[in-house]
């Protein structure tokens, strides 16, 4: 498992900040279990928020459409059908 950017590990932590002073706040709890469960919670989401901040360079790569097409792969042409919601998907290939 990669190590956490510095973005993963702010956002965690200001999410387990800002969310334990929510709950606590709202919820006015005074119980030692209270206060517990909520902390336990502020931190799960905050490790939830953390994992889902996107590492850098882990963008999808998508192929432009002027890059050459791999090789053996056969294009796809989509045309719509008359008097239907649906498009039917027909494949063809470009040899002569």
């Amino acid at each position: 498992m990669p190590r956490p950017t510095a973005a993963q590990l702010a956002y965690g932590s200001a999410t387990v900040v800002f969310a334990t002073l929510a709950m606590l706040l709202l919820s006015q709890t005074r119980s030692g279990i209270g206060v517990a469960v909520i902390a336990v919670a502020a931190l799960a989401l905050g490790l939830l928020v953390a994992v889902t901040v996107p590492m850098p360079g882990a963008a999808p790569r998508v192929r432009a459409a002027t890059q050459r097409p791999v090789a053996g792969a056969e294009p796809v042409a989509v045309r719509p059908v008359a008097g239907a919601a649906e498009a039917r998907v027909t494949e063809h290939s470009l040899r002569s």
